[in-house]
């Protein structure tokens, strides 16, 4: 059974879940207006992997026998003049969103709740690897600067990347 205390936090992470996906749809429409169609699939990726995390929440608060309570979204930024300045947001973003995490794992220690915990740990590495891949973009976007076709370049790398659900967790949640 999963405490009230833990359960509140939990849903509370569902609608920064859910915030994060929204802003991440709107980065990826704003640079699929502007015709950066890897960028755009970069974003799209990263609403589609909070989607997720939102709903692997909420399946362990039902799985633990609680009560998923959604709550209205806050509205989000829409535009972004450039690349460097969506990521260095993505990257200011993800540490806030570490924070959260980190707040839920404590909440789990305290409250005793070793099935919270375990699940936690995926989302712990999770955001290493957010934060990580937000700070090279970060940092190939400065070293290209202002150069268009560095900026096309990435643009095209950007585009190859796929969705990965996480498949052990969405299923096991």
């Amino acid at each position: 059974m999963i405490s009230k205390k833990m359960q509140d936090a939990i849903n509370a992470q569902i609608n920064a879940e859910f915030w994060s996906a929204y802003l991440y749809l709107s980065m990826s429409n704003n640079f699929a207006a502007k015709g950066n169609p890897g960028f755009a699939n970069w974003f799209e990726i990263q609403f589609k992997e909070e989607q997720d995390h939102a709903m692997i929440f909420g399946k362990h608060i039902l799985a633990r026998g609680g009560k998923v309570s959604l709550a209205p979204i806050k509205e989000v930024k829409t535009e972004w003049a450039t690349p460097l300045e969506a990521f260095e947001e993505t990257l200011k973003h993800e540490k806030v969103v570490t924070g959260l995490i980190n707040n839920l794992y404590k909440i789990a220690v305290e409250e005793n709740d070793y099935a919270t915990q375990s699940m936690l740990k995926w989302f712990i590495d999770e955001q290493v690897e957010e934060e990580e891949t937000a700070q090279e973009l970060i940092d190939s976007l400065k070293m290209i600067a202002n150069n268009g076709f560095g900026i096309y370049m990435l643009d095209k790398e950007l585009s190859t990347r796929t969705y990965k659900t996480p498949s052990p967790l969405v299923a096991k949640a």
